[in-house]
């Protein structure tokens, strides 16, 4: 069997590149799913700022009155 180059292993009869060091910049996906759904939870129960007490309800003004419709007869 002959040696693999630089940088690669022998596994079973394969050649296979050496396992590198990871980065801090590497996050799984399940971790990136985790963080999006803390977000969407933290938003969901404690708000980005309560805007509903800040403004008041909203007043629907009532149309002034007027005279009666005619009655067709």
């Amino acid at each position: 069997m002959s040696k693999p180059p630089a940088g690669y292993h022998h596994v079973r009869a394969h050649i296979r590149r050496n396992p590198g060091p990871r980065g801090a910049r590497w996050m799984s996906g399940w971790l990136t799913v985790g963080l999006i759904a803390l977000a969407v939870l933290w938003v969901k129960f404690f708000g980005l700022g309560d805007t509903s007490a800040n403004t008041p309800t909203e007043q629907r003004p009532t149309p002034p009155v007027s005279q009666p419709a005619p009655s067709r007869g």
